[in-house]
């Protein structure tokens, strides 16, 4: 939740922009609102405008926008270095920042006009090394699938949907939240989920889903539902929208009652794991996984396509020329 009190008026005038007019989701407003507020503690600390040492403990909601006037890219740079030696930002977070601060300086010069230069114009983005994506293995699969049928967890045909979900769709975690029962259409096999960017899209139905959330919908409490989440699909306990926190923990207590180890294992990889289970065993077309999982670009995808070297040797393999031997 973000408190608009502790924000200068310019801060707050670029959130509203980024609502209305980019239609950014809650999810990344939350990450411009941390990421900007942070740098401008930071500037107020190097511009020594603060004597609290603690960057945390910074206030800005005094900060007035004469004080962007004199930041340039070299105090950009310093963030970044900053953020990278106290507080071990990997890569991929100081690229997101840096997104954020790109963002944030184009607005306040060719929107807003309160600067007229942009300090952020020539920032460039740190190279990130691709990583292969960590995922479950099939037979990992079956098993965190069956343990989460246990008799013991007296929400199990809940969680049960949520991991079948999971694993068989490859949506986010923010999407699986999100899902109203007015999104799901039965009859078709499929229903409509809220991707990055505010994008809609389809995600079709297999039978094990179908089945789930058929299974769940006729367990699924009625009562006295909270008024705002009386369309969600997944309700707590508290017989509310589900919350990201409370899906996490369910993830994680299953994969421990799988026996799979939780440091490597996350709610995100279940999604690396639906795609690439549908790569490896679907025969799917490269367009259709990004289609499906939502991914912007096809080279997001294209990790997918690297993760089972057997397949490019099976595919060598079974040219019909590899018999062929010189003949003398």
């Amino acid at each position: 939740m973000i408190d608009r009190k502790e924000n200068p008026e310019f801060l707050n005038s670029f959130l509203d922009y980024t609502i209305t007019i980019l239609n950014k989701s809650p999810n990344t407003i939350k990450e411009y609102n941390y990421d900007i507020s942070n740098f401008l503690k930071y500037i107020k600390k190097e511009f020594k405008l603060s004597e609290e040492k603690n960057i945390k403990n910074i206030k800005i909601d005094d900060m007035d926008i004469s004080v962007l006037k004199k930041i340039t890219l070299q105090d950009i740079h310093g963030y970044i270095s900053y953020m990278a030696r106290e507080f071990k930002s990997t890569p991929a977070t100081r690229a997101r920042k840096i997104s954020s601060l790109r963002v944030f300086f184009k607005y306040l010069t060719s929107k807003a006009k309160l600067l007229e230069v942009n300090p952020a114009q020539d920032l460039e983005t740190p190279k990130l090394g691709r990583r292969m994506p960590k995922y479950l293995s099939l037979e990992e699969s079956k098993k965190l699938l069956e343990v989460t049928q246990s008799q013991d967890n007296r929400n199990n045909i809940r969680d049960y949907a949520i991991i079948t979900l999971f694993l068989n769709c490859g949506m986010r975690l923010s999407e699986l939240v999100n899902i109203n029962i007015s999104d799901i259409d039965l009859s078709e096999s499929k229903m409509t989920v809220i991707g990055k960017g505010n994008k809609e899209r389809t995600i079709y139905l297999n039978k094990a889903c179908m089945n789930s959330i058929n299974d769940y919908l006729s367990i699924r409490p009625h009562d006295k539902v909270k008024f705002d989440s009386r369309d969600a699909l997944f309700l707590s306990e508290r017989k509310e929208r589900i919350s990201n926190r409370t899906v996490q923990d369910i993830v994680k207590k299953e994969l421990k009652k799988a026996e799979l180890d939780i440091k490597k294992y996350s709610v995100h990889k279940l999604r690396h794991t639906a795609a690439t289970l549908m790569y490896q065993y679907g025969n799917v077309d490269i367009r259709a996984l990004q289609e499906l999982l939502g991914h912007e670009s096809i080279s997001t995808t294209e990790i997918y396509t690297h993760v089972n070297n057997e397949i490019v040797r099976n595919a060598v393999e079974n040219n019909p020329l590899a018999t062929e031997n010189r003949k003398i």
